[in-house]
């Protein structure tokens, strides 16, 4: 409606003080924080994001004291942006670094990819779908959910140098695929939980299949690209495969960034590239697992979940965990990711370690 000439310049000052005062009300009423998956890795300060400064300069002066020598980086992002990070022993914001089998956790991802692409139909699947030549010996019962949920049934334990799919055995292999398809099934395939890698590395093999493409080739296009991943590099092994259950080199902020994309819902910059039902299902407690494994509660899809205590606050956390401490935590209550890596390889105390420092910067870190 057109204003009358006369109180036209009263009106406006009054509308521009009404649009001023809701505006200073809208500014004082925190909102909650919107993730896309894309973090702003400019530094914000961490008085900013409610960690403790002094505590946090505490953990990274011990840390640095470290006799071992071999912790690597410590990145913490809340709210998408980059409150934190420090590198050790020579590593730097542009190292890349092993980090072992939390790389399982990412061939989880690209299996997703996968399937919502349609190349992969579901995880219901018999893994002898994809997998041209598997021996019809029971290995046709275990489907690609008993993969992720390391419940197989195959002979193969990685803490048993006896088992005949130890993955050491599988590093003597001239022909990876010939000698996973030689191991015989053991138990029934969906009922109990043994961690192997050989799992991972035939969920890696189906979406090579099923791609017609190298994992990682697969992982440059559908995930890396899209999360700003440039540098990685992943190990390939006999006859053109890639081990999708470990060796994958990234940096510190990349793995935050894989952890940043679950928080986000696994949409990046306003496109999904994970579907709602994929994040869910692999952070979810599908399977119980405390009684095998002293870091972890429950196993989804190759992520891990633990209630961490501390003082009289419980966090619900969920993590990709690596040989030597190489961890992705997730923690969505405070909206946070926090990224380490770590070269303690084959040494009980990189574990426990990474754990400690987890345990320190949730203690640091206030509420939302």
């Amino acid at each position: 409606m057109r204003l009358p000439a006369a109180g036209f310049a009263t009106n406006t000052i009054g509308l521009a003080v009404t649009l001023l005062c809701l505006a200073q009300s809208q500014k004082a009423v925190p909102r909650p924080p919107i993730l896309d998956g894309a973090i702003t890795w400019s530094q914000a300060k961490a008085t900013d994001s409610g960690i403790d400064t002094h505590a946090l300069q505490s953990l990274y002066s011990a840390a640095a004291e470290d006799p071992h020598h071999d912790l690597k980086g410590i990145v913490i992002v809340r709210d998408g942006r980059l409150v934190s990070e420090r590198y050790f022993n020579g590593d730097s914001v542009d190292s890349l670094h092993d980090i072992r089998s939390a790389t399982k956790s990412i061939t989880s991802l690209l299996m997703g990819i996968a399937i919502d692409k349609g190349l992969v139909h579901s995880v219901n699947d018999s893994i002898s779908l994809y997998l041209p030549g598997l021996p019809k010996d029971g290995k046709e019962k275990i489907t690609i959910r008993d993969l992720l949920n390391m419940r197989s049934g195959l002979d193969a334990d990685d803490s048993d140098p006896k088992s005949p799919g130890n993955e050491d055995n599988l590093d003597q292999s001239s022909d990876w695929i010939r000698t996973v398809y030689s191991i015989p099934v053991k138990r029934q395939p969906g009922t109990n939980y043994l961690y192997c890698s050989l799992n991972a590395f035939l969920a890696g093999a189906i979406v090579e299949n099923a791609s017609h493409q190298p994992l990682d080739r697969f992982a440059k296009a559908n995930l890396f690209d899209l999360l700003g991943i440039e540098k990685f590099s992943w190990r390939h092994v006999p006859v053109e495969r890639t081990t999708g259950q470990g060796n994958l080199y990234i940096t510190t902020r990349d793995e935050a960034a894989i952890g940043e994309l679950m928080l986000a819902d696994g949409i990046v910059r306003g496109r999904r590239i994970l579907t709602h039902d994929w994040i869910a299902q692999s952070l979810a407690s599908q399977v119980a697992i405390a009684d095998v494994d002293p870091y972890a509660d429950f196993y989804g899809y190759m992520w891990y979940t633990k209630t961490e205590a501390v003082g009289d606050r419980k966090f619900k956390v969920h993590f990709a965990s690596g040989n030597g401490g190489n961890k992705i935590y997730l923690i969505p209550s405070l909206h946070m990711v926090v990224a380490i890596t770590s070269s303690a390889y084959n040494q009980k105390y990189g574990q426990r370690r990474s754990q400690d420092i987890l345990l320190k910067i949730l203690a640091a870190t206030k509420p939302e």
